[in-house]
């Protein structure tokens, strides 16, 4: 069976287009307008994945997947938004997304981007960061379906940053976390986040000096 697509966009002409695009790639797709209808919608049928726009009549995509969540309903989203702020990113994974992508999309992005998200469905435990995939239980880091050797405490330090995505972790937190009483493990820390950054960029990794570090990837 098709995966099952609820879109809100309130853009006639880019909404139709988007329908068009995912009908064409295989996908049932729901176009709402409003909130209102989106939450309607979302009553009289499960969806396999939400795909928002964030400035929308009469409650905005936030406080619509919000509301969502906090009824239990815990369906994969992405939302589609020209905000490009740092705090409507904050906004956006704090009421619940799993993804974001900023206007103007590119279609062939925003097809890997649901297709990573409908994979999770099938391995639920498992949690996307860009190509890879990490099982937040097993510790493990796969591509595709092979797995990525990890050092242990590597793999430990991952499931920490994940955990936290998007915030501040204290330096002392992470250590720890990853040697126990032993917070004397600096040196080994800055190996470890090298070695992250190789696999997920130099970018991934954010150092608050002082503080801590942030995951962003």
């Amino acid at each position: 069976m098709p995966a099952k697509i609820l879109l809100l966009e309130d853009d006639r002409l880019f909404g139709e287009t988007l329908v068009d695009f995912l009908e064409n790639e295989g996908y049932e797709v729901v176009h709402c307008r409003e909130s209102k209808e989106a939450i309607e919608r979302t009553y009289a049928q499960r969806f396999d994945l939400y795909l928002l726009d964030v400035n929308v009549p009469d409650m905005n995509g936030f406080e619509l997947l919000k509301l969502l969540r906090e009824s239990g309903d815990d369906t994969a989203a992405i939302y589609i938004t020209s905000a490009r702020d740092k705090e409507a990113l904050a906004e956006g994974f704090g009421s619940g997304a799993d993804d974001y992508m900023k206007k103007p999309i590119d279609l062939d992005e925003l097809i890997l981007r649901i297709e990573a998200q409908l994979r999770r469905l099938q391995h639920p435990g498992r949690v996307e960061v860009g190509e890879f995939l990490f099982d937040m239980e097993r510790l493990v880091l796969y591509r595709g379906e092979e797995p990525v050797p990890l050092p242990k405490k590597v793999a430990e330090l991952l499931g920490l940053f994940l955990r936290n995505r998007g915030e501040v972790v204290g330096t002392d937190e992470i250590l720890r976390e990853i040697h126990g009483e032993d917070s004397s493990g600096t040196g080994a820390l800055r190996v470890y986040i090298t070695r992250l950054k190789q696999l997920f960029g130099k970018d991934a990794i954010v150092n608050i000096r002082g503080i801590g570090y942030c995951f962003e990837a």
